[in-house]
């Protein structure tokens, strides 16, 4: 087969609330190999470019970089269609649902969203984002790719518990809990383009107000004084962080390029890790992070007593 043939390129699109996004893969004959290359950004701006092989290499080993890439973007809704569509024509196809939770960006100060009585305040809640939808008996969850995913069986419960027919939540699923802060969708009426505090509003009458439930609202704090008091509280708690919102707002599904009207601020730092090796006669293992395909040595973590130590990934 000669080097034309094999050569391959896509371009993929991402079309979500605010976000309008080019990604290009290429597969390409150099030097006597092969190099794959991309570039990204967003439709109508100049694209980003990088590659995925510092230097050619056979094309076998290329072409397994140019699909796991193209696989990765197409997983994440990306879609050869030029509008966009996540997941259209994909395997993924089946459960996507075209509901998409709205996205925040970071803070680094809280202080003049803490004195700003436009602003409200919620607990970031540490766990998954999943939202929530009620269509008469059937109970569907919903991630933040758009996908539908199971639900705790106590959730689904106390879901069709719930008198009204037809309801679309967004929340937090942590364990057998979820917790909820917003409502997109009511009896059949779209919520989004109300303002935040219409929808808490409606949100609060549905009865989510059981803190040992299975489905829990999360608390709201207004005013500077009550947002002071929550955030010395959530920092005492070793909590996660804090979300403020403009309780004007409406709902606005996907990530704006910067600020928006749902900002959150961390307490700490996450990050996913690799457990490298298990330093011989310490509780304490060595662990690495993904560079593109290579993993990078980042030091050494002690783990606490009583906690297993785990095993190295292989």
């Amino acid at each position: 087969m000669s080097t034309s043939t094999q050569a391959e390129q896509i371009t993929l699109y991402y079309s979500q609330g605010s976000s309008d996004k080019v990604y290009q893969a290429a597969l390409e004959p150099k030097d006597g190999g092969f190099v794959v290359n991309f570039a990204y950004g967003r439709r109508g701006n100049t694209l980003q470019s990088g590659t995925k092989t510092t230097q050619p290499v056979e094309y076998a080993a290329a072409r397994k970089i140019y699909d796991k890439l193209v696989a990765e973007k197409t997983a994440k809704g990306y879609s050869p269609g030029e509008s966009g569509t996540p997941y259209q024509q994909t395997d993924l196809q089946a459960r996507a649902t075209g509901v998409f939770p709205q996205l925040l960006n970071p803070i680094e100060d809280a202080e003049k969203f803490i004195t700003d009585d436009q602003w409200w305040m919620q607990e970031k809640i540490d766990g998954k984002r999943i939202l929530v939808r009620k269509s008469g008996p059937e109970i569907t969850g919903i991630n933040r790719k758009g996908l539908t995913v199971a639900l705790p069986e106590t959730v689904v419960q106390q879901a069709r518990q719930i008198s009204t027919d037809r309801f679309l939540i967004d929340g937090e699923s942590v364990g057998d809990v979820y917790y909820t802060f917003d409502l997109l969708e009511l009896a059949g009426q779209d919520l989004r383009q109300q303002p935040y505090a219409e929808r808490l509003r409606y949100l609060t009458g549905l009865a989510f107000s059981d803190p040992n439930a299975a489905i829990r609202l999360v608390a709201t704090a207004t005013g500077t004084k009550p947002k002071r008091q929550m955030l010395a509280q959530l920092l005492e708690q070793n909590r996660e962080g804090a979300v403020f919102k403009r309780h004007d707002a409406p709902y606005t599904p996907g990530r704006p390029a910067s600020g928006g009207n749902q900002l959150k601020l961390k307490f700490y730092a996450t990050a996913s890790c690799i457990v490298a090796a298990i330093n011989r006669g310490k509780r304490s293992v060595a662990i690495e992070l993904c560079d593109g395909d290579q993993r990078v040595a980042v030091g050494n973590v002690t783990i606490p007593p009583g906690r297993p130590v785990p095993s190295p990934a292989k």
